[in-house]
């Protein structure tokens, strides 16, 4: 029903949009930008045809329209940013194809210790870490199983009473979801609203932002969200009284199982490390060097083409395994950032900015707080890529508006478009965890908003306080 809806109410809201000009009282051109934003963002929201295949409306429709030409239209498409995200990727293919992924997870779990609290823990740093560098929705899939076995070994062995194993399942479960989407903040290639906002930095305000100033950024927003998630998973609403009865051994047993690290996954594990320390010094690197975080994300992915396996034919990735790479996550970046490219070089960032000026007289703490509730309530039950694409060509008419930097608001749409804990459909993680039937839906939801409420006050206190030192601003 919903697809059909927006299959209809898209055009509609369009062509409304652009034939009546007294709604908006906008010139030719940033009014055709405007309809187009709106088709899009229609398609976008109801999923009335696949969410790729919307991210390409923006290259027929804005020239067609007279909203901007082919050029801006279609250079978004292979914005510098894009090809970061596809580098990324690809390293990601080769972490998953070799079960490096699983190697990490189970030896950061089986240090943690024996009770179930430190299960917990060691489940949540795995899920998290793995999630700086790999997609939300990949790692809550590949944590899941392990998650699973987890509770069923427990339930197995009696580790711990009926009433607890119940409590320690909902929170390790939990645990997977959450911590995907808080890790995923970290890094730039973590989460896709993170990418927006360098992407159309560079694009729409010719400001470079570096692998290295993001993890300044968001690393300790990560660290702080993921202590308030353990203490509120295991000190409060599943707190368990016989939690040192557990035993580590089952991921001591996988571990022993995976056997030692083969050829292909310690050269795949060189690589994945030359790349993120380079990502991470690349502000220290000499400039004649020219290595940006996309060329380091390039020469790691050609890397894996050019190192031959042992247990296969070709190298660490062959062609057939690029089938496998998010093409779709990739189109959609392009919408997006040619709709940006549109709204400014139309000058519809403006019109907004005029139009949002009433907030001006608020203290601009108060902007934030409000901007960040709204925006990660609404991510809740709106796609978190939908919402940053939408958002942050208008948070560059806001920012002008009430005389602050873009990034101020930029910061808000990116961090809080990540982060949605309280319903299944607002998350693939969610959706993963809540599929094992393990869990009810007034659990997500209670736990969800206690964490949405906390994330707001981080990243609001954040926004306002740590932004312009890490940004230099």
């Amino acid at each position: 029903m919903k697809q059909r809806i927006g299959l209809f109410l898209g055009p509609l809201l369009f062509l409304i949009i652009l034939f009546i000009p007294s709604i908006t009282g906008l010139d030719h051109a940033p009014r055709a930008v405007l309809a187009v934003t709106v088709f899009v963002a229609t398609w976008w929201i109801t999923e009335a045809i696949p969410i790729p295949a919307t991210s390409l409306m923006p290259l027929i429709l804005l020239p067609l329209t007279g909203g901007t030409n082919e050029q801006v239209a279609a250079n978004a498409y292979a914005d510098p940013i894009v090809f970061m995200y596809m580098g990324g990727f690809i390293i990601a293919l080769a972490i998953e194809k070799w079960n490096l992924h699983r190697r990490i997870a189970m030896t950061i779990i089986s240090m943690m210790g024996s009770s179930s609290n430190h299960v917990i823990l060691g489940t949540m740093i795995a899920t998290a870490f793995i999630s700086m560098w790999i997609s939300n929705a990949a790692t809550a899939l590949m944590m899941l199983p392990i998650a699973l076995a987890l509770i069923e070994e427990i339930k197995t062995a009696k580790f711990l009473s009926p009433e607890s194993a119940h409590k320690f399942s909902k929170a390790l479960l939990l645990t997977v979801a959450y911590s995907a989407s808080i890790g995923g903040l970290a890094t730039l290639i973590g989460s896709v609203p993170n990418a927006v906002f360098a992407a159309v930095a560079a694009s729409s305000l010719d400001r470079s932002v570096s692998f290295a100033q993001w993890m300044l950024f968001a690393l300790p927003i990560t660290i702080i969200l993921l202590i308030v998630l353990y203490l509120l998973l295991t000190k409060w609403l599943f707190k368990i009284d016989d939690a040192d009865q557990v035993s580590s051994d089952f991921a001591k047993k996988e571990l022993h199982n995976l056997g030692p690290m083969s050829y292909e996954e310690k050269l795949t594990g060189l690589v994945f490390l030359i790349v993120s320390v380079l990502w991470i010094s690349s502000s220290a690197l000499p400039a004649s060097l020219h290595l940006s975080d996309t060329v380091i994300a390039m020469i790691g992915a050609v890397l894996l083409f050019l190192i031959p396996a042992r247990a296969d034919k070709g190298g660490l990735l062959v062609w057939k395994d690029m089938s496998k790479l998010s093409w779709g996550i990739l189109l959609l970046f392009g919408g997006g950032l040619s709709l940006a490219a549109a709204f400014e070089d139309s000058g519809l960032t403006k019109w907004f900015g005029g139009i949002l000026g009433i907030v001006e007289p608020l203290p601009l703490i108060l902007i934030v707080i409000v901007l960040t509730t709204g925006i990660l309530f609404l991510t809740e039950v709106m796609s978190n890529t939908a919402v940053s694409n939408m958002l942050m060509p208008i948070s560059i008419g806001l920012a002008a508006a009430i005389n602050q930097d873009p990034f101020f608001i930029m910061g808000v749409v990116a961090l809080s478009s990540t982060c949605a804990f309280m319903l299944p459909i607002s998350t693939p993680p969610n959706a993963a965890v809540f599929s094992s039937d393990e869990l009810d839906m007034k659990d997500m939801i209670k736990a969800g908003f206690i964490l949405n409420i906390f994330t707001i006050i981080i990243i609001s206190l954040f926004v306002y306080f740590w932004l312009p030192i890490a940004f230099g601003l």
